[in-house]
């Protein structure tokens, strides 16, 4: 086996370990989202990048399926809208291409799920901001230490470590996970 795969499988072995800590977050966030979905709210979900691509597979799992038939439950992607995103960078800035649809979309029955691998994020910090302003619950999957993201949302699943492909692939782990929580408490 070559070193770097050695080295990968290690890391990510060691990183998903450290998740078993996150058990009580992970239900906390489960219970927030869980309790959007049923209760007439809906998911909103954002990140940057991979973040955004993850977000998109997580929003799909509500708004289509994750593992078995069911109706479809409200979950909207923020990091779609080319159009939305590239005028409100351009109108106002960068750090608020999620803010701004937080507050457009945002109602007090929803949760938002926040995603920084880095926990450095202006726009993501923005995005939760506008939730706690607005009344929304917040979800927030970050890497490293939370950076200036941390603290800032109803839940916190940090994800130690420093190479950002393990957090990210820990990231992509936990959504799932929640998912395989939430989807038995949804309606058929």
């Amino acid at each position: 086996m070559s070193d770097v795969l050695q080295r990968a499988l290690d890391d990510a072995a060691n990183t998903f370990r450290s998740l078993e800590k996150l058990s009580r977050e992970i239900d906390r966030a489960a219970d927030l989202i869980s309790a959007s979905l049923t209760g007439g709210g809906q998911v909103l979900a954002c990140g940057n990048g991979g973040s955004a691509a993850d977000v998109a597979d997580f929003t799909t799992e509500f708004a289509c399926r994750f593992m078995g038939d069911r109706r479809p439950y409200p979950a909207l992607n923020l990091s779609t809208g080319g159009s939305l995103l590239t005028a409100t960078g351009n109108d106002y800035s960068f750090e608020e291409i999620f803010a701004r649809q937080v507050r457009a979309f945002g109602k007090r029955d929803d949760t938002l799920v926040a995603l920084s691998t880095s926990g450095k994020s202006k726009n993501i910090r923005r995005a939760l901001e506008q939730a706690k302003t607005g009344g929304l619950k917040s979800v927030a999957l970050l890497g490293r230490d939370g950076g200036e993201c941390a603290g800032i949302g109803d839940v916190d699943l940090i994800v130690p470590g420093n190479a950002t492909a393990r957090i990210q692939e820990a990231h992509k782990f936990l959504l799932h996970v929640i998912c395989e929580i939430v989807e038995p408490r949804l309606k058929k």
